[in-house]
């Protein structure tokens, strides 16, 4: 059974860096593409970024290109979301989420597994 835990949410100035991390665990969880999601208050949950199980394939969503990155590292199971010039907006609870289907990370759709979110509040 696959499990996931987001770390790393905090409260940054408008304008500032954090670094989320997503630990995965459980039945071959380096062969899953995982993703991250974020719900705001007040508004529907969106995709954020992908990446796919290898690394090799990423997807952002078009409001975050150029500032985030999305990464992991299968030897620590772990996949990671920097964050830079974070906006006011932004706040929201930071979500990951994972799936075997393929395609279904790159086009943002709903993941098999979720983890239980981490807060990120973005206010000066």
């Amino acid at each position: 059974q696959l499990q996931l835990v987001e770390s790393g949410g905090d409260l940054v100035q408008p304008g500032g860096s954090l670094r989320l991390s997503c630990a995965v665990s459980g039945f071959s969880s380096d062969s899953y593409d995982i993703g991250w999601f974020r719900q705001a208050p007040g508004k529907a949950r969106e995709g954020v970024s992908c990446i796919s199980s290898s690394g090799g394939s990423t997807n952002y969503a078009d409001s975050v290109k150029g500032r985030f990155t999305i990464s992991r590292d299968n030897a620590k199971n772990t996949v990671y979301l920097q964050m830079n010039s974070l906006e006011p907006e932004e706040r929201a609870v930071y979500y990951c989420g994972a799936t075997r289907v393929l395609f279904r990370c790159l086009l943002f759709a709903d993941m098999d597994s979720w983890g239980k979110g981490t807060l990120v509040t973005v206010s000066s």
